[in-house]
């Protein structure tokens, strides 16, 4: 039975250091380019972490932010990203930062592959 688990998010077969290994690489490569190309599955599974820091940036005092902010992402150079460009433009929002739009399918293993972009 799929009592309140979400099979499409999860990421099962990872270990937890691996799946929170890809969680902060494409997050911080995600605040870096501003839009990355990935599967569907792993956008649905970072959408709400990019929805968690840009509001934690926005709503608490700088220190707790810095300190939540570099727990998720790995490079110096994303966070301030994510603090001077970033965050400043969606000030009054508080989710909708993000738009999946479907490329193709891959050639290897037809997994659905999209672009994952701030709005």
């Amino acid at each position: 039975m799929r009592h309140r688990s979400k099979k499409l998010l999860k990421f099962n077969w990872m270990d937890f250091q691996h799946r929170n290994a890809m969680e902060r690489s494409l997050l911080t490569n995600f605040f870096i380019h501003k839009a990355i190309k990935t599967t569907a599955k792993r956008a649905k599974f970072i959408t709400p972490m990019i929805d968690k820091l840009i509001n934690v940036v926005n709503t608490k005092d700088e220190m707790n932010a810095i300190r939540q902010v570099m727990a998720s992402l790995y490079t110096k150079e994303a966070s301030l990203e994510l603090f001077n460009n970033v965050a400043p433009k969606f000030k009054g929002k508080t989710s909708g930062f993000t738009r999946i739009t479907p490329i193709k399918y891959r050639d290897g293993d037809n997994a659905k592959v999209v672009l994952l972009e701030l709005v």
